[in-house]
């Protein structure tokens, strides 16, 4: 059995991604692929009862080592239960946010720094990386205001204020140019299909399909 490939959606607060996902999920759906949709924080039983930890409450109530650990214990979770399990059956499985996220999140515009991140990655998840990462990028006003109109609850990190969330766009901008064989950088500035076009055609290119 051919594995499953790993797609991630990247990006600051309101960008699209869980609408993006759905769309390519339905996409290659239609070409004839196995597809999971997941997400982060989150993914498995232990990461969604983690998840509730970073995503509700006050801005402050974590420093920048102790959100970073909460991350890497939810996501070695979601890719022992979750992530590689489905790959090795052949599924493709598309996640919104993975490690990109706590790179830029608490490595970038937190102040922990990229070998501080690193040497966490190494730890819980070995060499484990996606096969490709598209990051979308928006204005901050813009994915702000996106954001708050959701009303959902999960609101701490859109709290956290437009400086930390510029230096956030930033860090998505140059972990993309970091990584350029990896990471597809998407301007998710226009309509959601003008947007979804655009991620196909990335996707299609890099894996040969026809979408």
């Amino acid at each position: 059995m051919t594995r499953g490939k790993f797609i991630t959606l990247e990006g600051g607060e309101g960008a699209g991604k869980s609408t993006q996902i759905s769309l390519l999920a339905e996409a290659l759906r239609a070409s004839g692929l196995k597809v999971h949709t997941t997400r982060e924080p989150g993914g498995s039983p232990g990461a969604e009862d983690i998840r509730k930890l970073l995503v509700i409450g006050d801005a402050g109530r974590w420093d920048a080592l102790s959100e970073a650990l909460l991350h890497f214990a939810a996501r070695r979770d979601h890719v022992q239960k979750t992530i590689l399990p489905k790959l090795e059956a052949g599924t493709w499985v598309l996640s919104d946010r993975f490690l990109d996220s706590t790179m830029a999140y608490q490595g970038y515009a937190q102040g922990l720094g990229r070998d501080a991140i690193a040497t966490l990655a190494k730890l819980t998840l070995d060499d484990f990386l996606p096969d490709m990462t598209l990051i979308l990028d928006l204005d901050v006003e813009t994915g702000l205001a996106r954001a708050t109109a959701r009303q959902d609850g999960e609101d701490r990190y859109e709290r956290l204020g437009a400086a930390f969330h510029n230096s956030l766009r930033n860090a998505f901008r140059d972990i993309a140019q970091r990584e350029p064989e990896r990471c597809a950088a998407i301007d998710a500035s226009g309509d959601i299909n003008a947007v979804q076009t655009v991620l196909r055609a990335a996707v299609a290119a890099r894996f040969g399909l026809s979408l």
